[in-house]
């Protein structure tokens, strides 16, 4: 485990750490299952952001585009690098070697701006309006929480490699359908947990949050699995663009639910 973890740390985010001993499947799929727990550093501050806004010290907005820059800068950027070579590659052509040999390339095209402008704009948005409050934050902290599937959910058995190298080739195939369904299972009840927390402090009715938390989760998962499918239809499998792009299709996804089941209450 203390070599997955070491892994599940380099891969996600830029916090140094040392090279894990070992490195085989087992070590690489558990790696893709402990993802969501790279989130703490990013949660953490999110809530700091949170604090400020409620406390009149910050803008909202400006509270929103920090909340972003934050995850941007702790990984590296790699997963918005993942979201615009997938756009790029999947809007060249349907030729499936031209695609992947477009995503190798690493430049950003049309394709790739407008999916980086048009999802960190609809995040932004969201942001400004869920760290406003208590359960809002709970809400946003979860959808961040739960993009984390999306590494175990786009490595599940059965799921191809697009091509022979690269991230998408080690850990294609690494995860068992049991620990994902465990892994998404175990997200839903920390987010529940974390919502119906929240209501009591605000006086709300515990279960309409906690549905709201529950919605989030599953929103992320069936956001990054439209994904994973899309890719693998048109690529043939997976590669580290496509789980890149995955985390952010899903954060997207989950914080436009967050913000309607925010706005109900």
């Amino acid at each position: 485990m203390r070599d997955s973890w070491r892994l599940a740390v380099g891969t996600f985010t830029a916090v140094p750490v040392r090279a894990p001993r070992t490195v085989d499947r087992r070590t690489l799929g558990r790696a893709m299952l402990l993802a969501p727990l790279t989130t703490v550093p990013v949660v953490l501050i999110w809530v700091i952001l949170a604090l400020l806004t409620t406390r009149g010290l910050l803008p909202y907005a400006v509270a929103a585009v920090l909340a972003l820059v934050v995850p941007a800068l702790l990984s590296r950027a790699l997963h918005l690098d993942g979201l615009a070579d997938l756009a790029d590659g999947l809007t060249s052509g349907h030729d499936r070697g031209h695609s992947l040999e477009v995503m190798r390339r690493g430049d950003t095209g049309p394709a790739g701006a407008t999916a980086l402008v048009l999802v960190l704009g609809l995040d932004a948005a969201c942001l400004a309006a869920l760290l406003t409050d208590a359960a809002g934050t709970v809400l946003a902290v979860t959808a961040f929480f739960a993009s984390r599937v999306a590494p175990a959910i786009c490595a599940r058995d059965g799921i191809p490699a697009a091509r022979g190298e690269g991230l998408g080739q080690s850990v294609a195939g690494t995860v068992a359908r049991r620990a994902l369904v465990g892994l998404v299972a175990l997200v839903s009840l920390v987010a529940v947990a974390a919502a119906t927390l929240s209501a009591r402090a605000a006086g709300w009715p515990w279960w309409t949050p906690s549905l709201g938390g529950e919605a989030v989760v599953l929103a992320a998962a069936s956001a990054a699995v439209a994904t994973r499918r899309h890719a693998v239809s048109r690529l043939g499998g997976i590669t580290g663009d496509v789980i890149g792009a995955a985390i952010e299709v899903a954060l997207a996804t989950a914080l436009v639910v967050a913000s309607a089941v925010h706005a109900t209450l």
